[in-house]
């Protein structure tokens, strides 16, 4: 019985998912000169590699992006190896932002039309198209509704030149997908290329997955588990317009005007007030929101969403009196609930984050403004995104479930 339950797991969970996410960026072609390890999005990657000429995709869907913050050239990738950056259409050696592709398993739709908001002839498309014009018989498409299912664009036909990442959503102009010209040659979902058990290492860990009570033995995490799962509401007591979420997001926009309450049903997740990742900061484990105050929220807008990657390993954090790691130093490797009685200054000027993910806190006890900290060097407090050195409080971030 107990064997056929692992059979029937592993047939209807793990089939079906890559067990971690990996991705490599090398500084020279072929593998060679300065290496960067990724297993979860970053909005810049600017500081861990100057350039990037060659990558190797060992699972999972990425979108890679020429500038900071999701900007300039799309590129899709999945698992493979791409030696020169042409390899992956690249029209330059530089990658500075890279979101992880969300997984998706069910079914795909996306409607394209002629004119902007949704106006004019329209198609529905359930599989990949070579070519837009022989189906269409438009070269252009100006607005588009993706109902299920993430897709790419590409500006000329059979998957070339400039690309577009669409997530489910509207988008009322082909400036919504972040395009200069309305020219679409051909369109492809975005599909997970799946991870073979024999590839994957187990966690020496143990997590239960109420829905598969077997899997305890096995360290596999269900879907859930590994992208994590937000709902937004618009208004308090979780009622209103909702909006689920299982992966980054630079812009929240489009999906509500207002968050007056959040449920986290899996997964460490940092809040930002504004789009691209700016403005106030908070910090979500599992749990329910009713209302913004629960937060610690200074409003109810909330317009970018970032999931904070897994980690299970020791914590180790290194805080300086003055800028560029100068002055009084103190490490840490736990919770700080008040600054000023461990380090006897109030202000931190620089970070060195060595092992884990951070949260500082503005007062004392865990409270007032919040800043998320990765790992990394952060020569200034301006680099953490703060306005001021004042930091009362910092706590590590351990995953929750």
């Amino acid at each position: 019985k107990n064997g056929k339950t692992f059979c029937k797991f592993l047939e209807t969970s793990t089939a079906n998912l890559p067990f971690f996410l990996k991705i490599t960026f090398y500084e020279d072609r072929n593998f060679q000169g300065r290496s960067h390890e990724c297993n979860s999005e970053c909005p810049d990657l600017s500081s861990y590699f100057r350039r990037c000429n060659s990558i190797r995709v060992e699972s999972g869907n990425w979108i890679l992006y020429e500038l900071p913050n999701c900007r300039g050239h799309q590129y899709f990738l999945h698992r493979g190896e791409y030696p020169d950056f042409q390899q992956w259409m690249g029209y330059n050696d530089s990658i500075k932002s890279c979101p992880l592709s969300p997984q998706h398993q069910g079914s795909f739709r996306i409607r394209i039309y002629e004119r902007e908001d949704f106006r004019g002839q329209m198609m529905e498309f359930t599989e990949d198209c070579p070519d837009v014009n022989e189906r269409f018989h438009y070269h252009d498409i100006h607005s588009v509704i993706v109902q299920d299912g993430y897709w790419m664009f590409y500006e000329e036909p059979s998957y070339k030149g400039h690309q577009y990442y669409l997530r489910p959503g509207e988008y009322r102009r082909y400036s919504n997908w972040g395009a200069t010209s309305p020219r679409i040659g051909s369109l492809r979902r975005s599909q997970i290329f799946r991870q073979h058990i024999s590839d994957v290492r187990l966690s020496d860990r143990v997590y239960t997955n109420p829905s598969h009570k077997s899997s305890c033995m096995l360290g596999i995490k269900s879907e859930s588990e590994v992208l994590g799962l937000i709902i937004f509401y618009e208004d308090k007591n979780f009622q209103g317009r909702s909006y689920e979420c299982s992966s980054e997001c630079p812009d929240l926009s489009s999906y509500f005007r207002r968050c007056n309450s959040i449920r986290v049903e899996s997964g460490n997740w940092i809040l930002y007030e504004l789009p691209n990742y700016r403005g106030h900061q908070y910090f979500l484990h599992r749990g329910d929101y009713p209302d913004f105050q629960q937060w610690m929220g200074y409003n109810d807008s909330i317009k970018s969403v970032r999931l904070s990657p897994q980690h299970q390993d020791s914590f180790r954090i290194r805080i300086y009196e003055r800028e560029d790691f100068r002055g009084q130093m103190m490490e840490f490797t736990e919770d700080c609930s008040h600054v000023f009685e461990r380090f006897r200054f109030h202000d931190i000027y620089s970070v060195h984050v060595q092992d884990g993910y951070w949260m500082f806190y503005e007062e004392p006890n865990y409270k007032g403004r919040q800043y998320y900290l990765r790992p990394g060097e952060y020569r200034r407090y301006s680099d953490w995104g703060a306005t001021s050195p004042r930091i009362g409080s910092f706590r590590c971030l351990h995953h929750s479930y």
